[in-house]
């Protein structure tokens, strides 16, 4: 659906951005030929520079953000309030609301506007999910093995499906859904990140699951492409090629421990507890099994071609890091007697009478 050539430019609604990525991608496009005007949406303001953007204090998961968008005269929305993370709204449960019930409050007052062209979300490849059984890389057309039952992928699996009804509901609507591969770069903080960051990196024994990585900037340069150029459809998102979780290891030059499954998990619970890092069931059925996801579509069908692999979007997160430091071998004499099994009866007889 093409604007009349008189038509001043692209009024744009862009969520979360209280956050890096989102404040980042409302500065880009608001710079952006065609555009006209830019309106950030949050619930706190974003702390970095947002340039010519509109900042409006609302919350998604109000009713008030059809008014926003009446009033503003939006056409095209850039939904990005899908948070893998709790951070600093609090809890799983209201990570939760701001994103099922946030995103069902946007599609409900997106559905009441006339005017709206154009949405566009940012989704995940997580909703895939991470198991023994999937195949080699999925398409866009394939379910996940398992279904998620839990965290940041239920609520992509949901996001997706309340996306879905609303494009059926609203036909004259361009709907973009964006499957993005873990973004990685200097300034980006998620799960995979803080995993990355730790002085010493715990990988489940066994296992050496294969790995894709979206730039953040090719995150930016993806969702002001479907913006702006408008490919309806479903689209998997990452940069060319594949890495193994031991050669990212590796080029980190960071130790690394590798520990049974379940001491994985019992690992994961003690540095989320301390808010070092996030584990979930999902990143560390992603650390075991790994996934891959095939990017036909995006070349050819959205004509977006990423300017980083993953081999270089890793690089450049790894290089911003700073050493590990005097702690490693601690750091990793403790994780050895966390996860040390205590010895059998029969064994420390056997022991003692040597």
């Amino acid at each position: 659906m093409s604007r009349p050539t008189s038509d001043p430019g692209r009024v744009v609604l862009v969520t979360g951005v209280s956050r890096d990525l989102g404040r980042r991608c409302a500065r880009a496009l608001s710079d952006a030929p065609g555009v006209a005007r830019v309106i950030g949406v949050d619930v706190v303001p974003p702390r970095g520079d947002i340039g010519e953007v509109s900042f409006v204090r609302a919350d998604i998961r109000n009713p008030v953000i059809a008014k926003v968008i009446a009033k503003e005269d939006v056409d095209t929305v850039v939904h990005m309030s899908v948070i893998s993370t709790p951070g600093t709204t609090g809890s799983r449960h209201t990570m939760k609301e701001l994103n099922v019930i946030g995103t069902m409050q946007l599609l409900a007052a997106a559905q009441q506007a006339p005017g709206l062209q154009r949405l566009v979300v940012k989704s995940t490849s997580t909703v895939y999910g991470a198991s023994s059984r999937d195949p080699a890389m999925f398409t866009e057309d394939m379910e996940p093995r398992r279904q998620p039952r839990s965290g940041y992928a239920k609520d992509a699996a949901e996001v997706e499906g309340y996306v879905r009804g609303f494009a059926r509901r609203r036909p004259d609507v361009e709907v973009t859904l964006l499957r993005c591969a873990n973004v990685l770069g200097p300034h980006v903080t998620s799960p995979i990140t803080s995993y990355f960051r730790l002085p010493v990196i715990p990988t489940v024994l066994g296992h050496d699951p294969r790995m894709q990585f979206l730039h953040e900037e090719d995150l930016i340069d993806v969702l002001q492409h479907a913006a702006l150029e408008g490919r309806p459809g479903t689209f998997n998102v990452a940069g060319d090629g594949i890495l193994m979780l031991s050669q990212a290891v590796r080029r980190l030059q960071r130790p690394s421990v590798r520990l049974p499954g379940f001491a994985v998990g019992n690992v994961g619970s003690a540095l989320r507890q301390a808010r070092v890092a996030e584990f979930s069931p999902e990143q560390i059925g992603f650390l075991t099994f790994g996934r891959g996801i095939d990017t036909t579509r995006m070349r050819e069908e959205l004509d977006f071609h990423p300017r980083f692999t993953t081999a270089e979007a890793f690089a450049d997160f790894a290089a911003a890091l700073s050493p590990t430091g005097g702690r490693t071998t601690r750091l990793i004499d403790q994780v050895a007697r966390l996860v040390e099994p205590a010895p059998r009866p029969l064994e420390q007889a056997g022991a003692d009478r040597g």
